[in-house]
């Protein structure tokens, strides 16, 4: 379910995992295992700041290319 209410430089949980190719549930782990910070919205229904995502993603492209 996308958010009617999200703020304009930030994704859903479902628009954030398809950016990085992962599942809800690894994204969970990132979250707990503090390499990603929620930005807002509900425990239920987070958002996640683009550049933060942006980053991550760049990081995690540079380790699989490495």
């Amino acid at each position: 379910m996308e958010s009617q209410n999200l703020r304009p430089g930030h994704l859903t949980a479902h628009q954030t995992a398809r950016m990085l190719g992962i599942t809800l549930g690894a994204l969970r782990n990132l979250v707990y295992r503090d390499q990603l910070k929620r930005s807002g919205g509900t425990d239920r229904h987070p958002y996640y700041a683009v550049p933060d995502v942006a980053a991550l993603a760049a990081k995690r492209q540079e380790r699989q290319s490495a």
